[in-house]
Order: C-alpha cells, then sequence, then structure tokens
C-alpha cells in the first residue's frame, strides 16, 4: 500500500481513492519521507480501510506521528457527514479523551532545578498514579452524573482551580449534551473511584523548561516570555469510565452495523448511521465521558498547584501558574467545515490528533482568537514537546487538526524486550531529570527510543503549514503511572 503514495511535498502524501475500488475518499498522509517510512504498513491499510466507511468526507488524513492502533490508526482524523456518515467508537478508541493541560509558571530553571526532586516526589504523593489508581476524593452517584454532564465545571465549583480556568480549556472544559444514562453501571463503577488520578500507560505529569521561543508574539499572550521559565504538561484522559463506554458501545455498534447492512472492511471499524439510535446514544454517552477526562484533568492541575504551594511557601497565584490550555484527543464532535466548497456539520473523529483551529475562530477562547488555537503536543519520555497554534491552512486542509505527540515506533511488548526500566531511569537522571514511576516496567515501556522523533514531527505539521510552532519545552521531573 505504501508503494502507491504520491508525494503531493515534502510533507505531504497522498493515496488516491481512484486505487482502489471501495475507497470513497482520498487518504493523505503528512510527514516527512523519513517519518513516512517509520509508518507501518498495517497503519496505512487502516487509513484507507476508513475511507470506504458511509458517507466519508475527503480527505482521510494520517499524522507524522500515525501508528498502528484499533481500527483507525493512531495520529488520523476521519470525517463523516452528518446525514449520510456514521458515528464509530472504533474510530474515537478506548481512551476517550485522552488529553494535554499545560500550565505556565512564572518560577525559572534555576529556582526550580535545586528542589526538582522534592517537587517530583511531592507530585507523585499527591497525584495518583498508575493502573487502578484510586482518587482521593470518594463520589456518590450523584456527584459523578454532575461530573459527567457538567465536566471540568464540577472541578471549579468544588474549589478545583478558578472560573478563568474554563476560558483556556478546549469547550470551555464540557462537552453538551452527555448522557449518564446512557452508560452502563459498569462504566460508573470504574470511573467513581479514579476521578483525578494519572493512570498509566503513556500518561505522564511533566515539570518542564522553555528551551525555544519560535513566535514571541503567541508566547507573550501564552504567558512565555522567556527561555528557562517552568512550564508544566500533564497527559492523562478518562480512565476506566472511558475504557468501559469504548467497550460497550463497540459490542453496540457491532450490532448496528449488521442491522444497517453497513459493509465493514475492518470489523474493528463498529459504527452506526449518524442518524440512528445507537450513533447518538453512543455520542451521548462519548461526551459524557469526555467531560470525566476534562474534569479528571482540572483537579489534577488543582494539585499540581498545591504542589507547587508546599515545595516553594508560594500561593500558586504569586508563581503565575495559569493555565495554557487543554487540549482533547480520542473524540468524535459535530462541527462546521467547509466541504466542496460549501459549509455543512460534519462528525469530526479525532484519534490521537489535535483540534488546531485557526485565528478568529468562534470556538477559540477570546484570549487566543487573534492568535489561534493552543496546540499542545506532547513528546516522548525524556525528550522535548511543543506548544503551537492552528491555522488557516488547517482548517481548509485538515478539518482543522494537526498531529498529537511522538507517537510510537516500536510497540510496547517490543519495548519491554529491549529496555530496562531501570537503565531508563540511571540514563534520565544522570541527565539531570528527576524521575518516578510505579513500576520500571512503565520506564521500559515507554522509553524515548520506542517513539519518533518529536522534532520531524513538529517540522513536518509547521513545515505544511497546519501547525504553527509557538515554543519548546523539554524535561526536567516525570512522574509516570
Amino acid at each position: 500500500m505504501k508503494g502507491k503514495l504520491k508525494k503531493l511535498s515534502e510533507y505531504k502524501w497522498l493515496i488516491s481513492k481512484e486505487l482502489m475500488k471501495d475507497m470513497r475518499a482520498d487518504a493523505i498522509i503528512y510527514a516527512n519521507k523519513k517519518l513516512l517510512d517509520e509508518v507501518e504498513e498495517a497503519a496505512v491499510q487502516q487509513l484507507t480501510n476508513v475511507a470506504c466507511l458511509p458517507g466519508i468526507l475527503e480527505p482521510v488524513l494520517g499524522m507524522p506521528d500515525m501508528h498502528w492502533g484499533y481500527g483507525l490508526p493512531m495520529g488520523a482524523v476521519g470525517a463523516f457527514d452528518k446525514e449520510n456518515g456514521v458515528i464509530s467508537s472504533g474510530c474515537t478508541g478506548y481512551d476517550i479523551n485522552c488529553g494535554v493541560h499545560m500550565l505556565k509558571t512564572d518560577l525559572m530553571e534555576d529556582e526550580v532545578k535545586p528542589k526538582i526532586r522534592e517537587l517530583v516526589n511531592c507530585l507523585f504523593a499527591n497525584v495518583p498514579c498508575g493502573v487502578g489508581a484510586h482518587s482521593k476524593l470518594r463520589l456518590n452517584s450523584r456527584q459523578l452524573d454532575k461530573v459527567l454532564v457538567t465536566g471540568a465545571g464540577w472541578a471549579v465549583e468544588n474549589g478545583f482551580g478558578v472560573k478563568e480556568d474554563l476560558n483556556r480549556l478546549e469547550e470551555n472544559g464540557c462537552l453538551k449534551g452527555a448522557d449518564p444514562a446512557k452508560i452502563s453501571s459498569q462504566a460508573m463503577e470504574r470511573g467513581a473511584p479514579q476521578l483525578g488520578t494519572l493512570g498509566a500507560g503513556n500518561h505522564f505529569l511533566e515539570v518542564q523548561i522553555v528551551d525555544q521561543i519560535f513566535d514571541t508574539g503567541a508566547a507573550k499572550v501564552f504567558g512565555i516570555t522567556e527561555p528557562g521559565q517552568i512550564t508544566v504538561m500533564v497527559h492523562c484522559g478518562s480512565r476506566g469510565l472511558g475504557h468501559q463506554v469504548a467497550t460497550d458501545y463497540l459490542k453496540i455498534h457491532e450490532s448496528a452495523a449488521k442491522k444497517f447492512g453497513i459493509k465493514l472492511p475492518d470489523p474493528q471499524l463498529v459504527c452506526a448511521p449518524a442518524t440512528s439510535k445507537e450513533g447518538m446514544d453512543y455520542l451521548a454517552a462519548m461526551k459524557a465521558a469526555a467531560n470525566y477526562a476534562f474534569c479528571n484533568r482540572q483537579i489534577i492541575a488543582h494539585w499540581i498547584r498545591e504542589s507547587f504551594s508546599q515545595v516553594f511557601g508560594k500561593k500558586w497565584e504569586e508563581m503565575g501558574m495559569d493555565t495554557i490550555y487543554d487540549v482533547a484527543h480520542n473524540i468524535c464532535k459535530l462541527e462546521e467545515h467547509t466541504v466542496r466548497g460549501k459549509k455543512q456539520q460534519v462528525y469530526v473523529h479525532r484519534k490521537g490528533s489535535t483540534r488546531a483551529f485557526p485565528p478568529g475562530h468562534p470556538e477559540v477562547p477570546p484570549l487566543y482568537r487573534d492568535i489561534g488555537q493552543p496546540v499542545l503536543i506532547a513528546g516522548s519520555m525524556g525528550t522535548a514537546s511543543y506548544i503551537l497554534v492552528g491555522t488557516e491552512k488547517a482548517m481548509s486542509d485538515t478539518f482543522g487538526s494537526s498531529c498529537h505527540g511522538a507517537g510510537r515506533s516500536m510497540s510496547r511488548r517490543a519495548s519491554l524486550k529491549k529496555f530496562r526500566g531501570e537503565k531508563i531511569k540511571q540514563e534520565l537522571e544522570k541527565a539531570g531529570k528527576a524521575l518516578r514511576s510505579t513500576h520500571p516496567k512503565i520506564l521500559a515501556e515507554e522509553a524515548p527510543d520506542a517513539y519518533k522523533d518529536i522534532d520531524m514531527v513538529i517540522q513536518s505539521v509547521h513545515g505544511a503549514g497546519i501547525s504553527k510552532k509557538v515554543a519548546r519545552v523539554i524535561p526536567l521531573g516525570v512522574a509516570k503511572g
């Protein structure tokens, strides 16, 4: 399949629908040649499979962090017609609204570095991490329902942050139309004890140093003024609740595809017509799980502020610990886009990809409307992460989307065979980075060399014009599940 790719530019490659009889839309991959060579053949096949689904809109998109996943590759976008398309739990994935929340501080490297081990230990103690980690909160069913409906608003209402935070979250931290009644009791049972927990795998909490600033004007709007400034990034999602919602609806959508006679090129791409009860029920349940994730990250951000206060003996406001933004991955949204010259509403599935709306877009917070939506891209453990902004090119070419991270170049199983967690820890600490994890196995799975080159990933989206670089940050201390 990769042999059928046609080079359109240095960072853009086409698989024409004319090459395969079942494809209803072209597929585009954004990547430089080296990153493209790293993409698995199976991931490219998955991208073309999505292009075969009913109501798919052109083009199906692969980002430079693309790699093989469940149904739709990680690092991909599929948009469907509101009336004639489908809503697919397979295209959204298991970790609904896995995303990134980022805080800036007014602290500098020389202030934080001497206390980084104390700080990481404090963060590790205050933010529960790991598989099955239980929260310090105890929610009853009524409270959990409120979280699922109001998202990060519940957190702020209950003292976990301030109202200004909500103005700096995608969707203000709440997707409207969430319905807890569409979620199973098993999902609720899994979610109740986990709100305010980091989880495991590629989820992390990272204290960072601003390394480079590419756009001083945009950086200043984000509160970033000079190299050496300290930022904090959290990457996590909807925990067991979101995983169970996905598990439940994959079964429901498997039955729906049979019921409505939808031909699936891959059984993992289960879906339901967008106008069907099965499609609408999933959307309401997915929104509830997404709201749980928004709330989860907001609570963690509050505990990060408290941890900094404990270590540095100052109020978080005195340290300038403002939210930069919070972005969502693994999500389906009804959005307005221009398709074949006409504006229409479409269901955009972003799996391992980030919304990247341009300057002036009404869904960009007023604070950022002149520069575009913040696009927060997490790198691998021990490497860089980036802040970018959305562009008009993204809006016209990628349904307002960009990449979401470095993207794996090696499976977790292969990483465990190749790397040893203890050695990874020693190497990172030797490089001056403080590190805590629940188990060395996590460090082996998440070894920096198991991921693509984040700098090349970012250069691909920047060079293609679908996001614009603002700043590069590097880790100083990391907490992993």
